[in-house]
């Protein structure tokens, strides 16, 4: 049923990362049977949270690593305070790209990734989740004949219209490991011709972090700093389909104060629509708390003591699966179906969210609530381990 909303040390599985750990320490002598450093390609936020795991474990088997962060995010909450929390290094380099269109964006990646390289002659670069800078740092070094590893490969919503679902797939076929989370996504590679041996069931890094930092997640503290009810539903969004549009934000902010009219609704409003929500009124309910972006480890401590979660968000998805804490995803599809079909996710349309917060209020529990398999705080050894043997060979 995942771990206990109040868990304890003793709950938790073993994990590479530690708060206090300084998981990048990396020695300077190259690993027996490779030359170079492997590089670490950080964009947004999540990226940030599967990598820590992985960071730790290749530190550990004394793997030379360098870490560059594509400087998407602007806010310090959306980033550079992840690595101050999770123990990660100081990035070797800060390309400081910033927001704009798909287009700019990518370029911009495509141009600094690419001197980074060059400089650099990795043996390997590691790239992480569906973002922008994951495709750029894979197209870039496969035109460099730089070996390229993914980690969270084979997710698919089959839903092109989707930015990271173009991300996702192209990203797979450029790489050499599939470092893969779940079993579904075995086969989706496998479908469109992945080789085999290319793809790797893992395990999901995300829950390492997630599961090594249990400790820090006081919910107690956290209502307390942000003056939390005891019950509240915690709500984030922020894909394009929702908040873009201004008839659409308005929709869902409507929707929104439809579930803070069964409770206390706390939305950390992410920079990306920001303005259009409270154009919207998203502020005008009295039971609506907006806040600004919180950290990796408030955030979570957020979660874990929500009665209910509301996102459009992958990664909330997996987390509340493992927490036990209900989550309706403002989505028509997900790439994550096992949240759904062993965790405690659920897929609904924007009139269909208040009649299904009420039922989650009222009590109502998913009939799954299974942890998936090998999410067990072990796959950032796992990755280390698939990853050198690959650069042994």
């Amino acid at each position: 049923m995942g771990v206990p909303r109040g868990g304890h040390a003793d709950d938790r599985a073993e994990s590479p990362v530690d708060a206090e750990s300084p998981v990048g320490k990396a020695v300077s002598e190259p690993v027996d049977g490779f030359a170079g450093e492997l590089v670490h390609v950080l964009g947004a936020r999540p990226n940030f949270v599967k990598a820590a795991p992985v960071i730790a474990a290749l530190a550990a088997r004394g793997a030379r690593q360098a870490v560059v962060h594509t400087g998407q995010h602007y806010d310090r909450r959306m980033s550079e305070v992840f690595f101050d929390e999770l123990g990660l290094p100081e990035p070797d380099v800060n390309l400081g790209v910033g927001s704009g269109s798909h287009a700019a964006q990518t370029a911009a990646l495509l141009v600094g990734l690419e001197e980074e390289f060059i400089r650099r002659s990795p043996a390997l670069v590691i790239v992480y989740g569906d973002v922008n800078s994951t495709i750029a740092a894979a197209l870039v070094a496969a035109k460099l004949g730089v070996p390229v590893a993914h980690v969270e490969a084979g997710l698919r919503s089959f839903d092109m219209t989707m930015p990271e679902e173009v991300n996702r797939r192209l990203t797979d076929q450029l790489s050499d490991l599939c470092l893969v989370t779940s079993p579904e996504a075995v086969g989706h590679l496998a479908a469109e011709g992945v080789p085999v041996g290319r793809a790797h069931l893992v395990g999901n890094p995300m829950i390492d972090t997630l599961l090594g930092n249990l400790d820090r997640f006081d919910t107690g503290r956290v209502r307390a700093e942000h003056g939390l009810p005891d019950r509240y539903v915690l709500a984030t969004m922020h894909r394009p389909a929702n908040v873009d549009d201004p008839a659409t934000a308005s929709a869902l902010v409507r929707s929104l104060h439809g579930v803070a009219d069964l409770a206390e609704v706390v939305i950390p409003v992410h920079p990306r629509g920001r303005a259009n929500l409270l154009a919207a009124g998203l502020d005008g309910h009295p039971r609506v708390r907006v806040l600004d972006p919180l950290g990796y480890v408030d955030f979570v401590a957020a979660v874990r003591g929500a009665a209910a979660v509301v996102t459009d968000s992958g990664g909330i998805q997996e987390e509340t699966t493992v927490l036990g804490v209900p989550c309706l995803t403002v989505r028509p599809n997900t790439e994550r179906p096992i949240t759904i079909t062993h965790g405690t996710n659920r897929l609904v349309s924007l009139e269909e969210l208040v009649p299904a917060a009420r039922k989650v209020l009222e009590g109502e529990r998913p009939a799954a609530g299974r942890v998936p398999p090998l999410w067990d705080g072990h796959a950032g050894p796992r990755i280390a381990d698939v990853i050198l043997e690959y650069l042994r060979a």
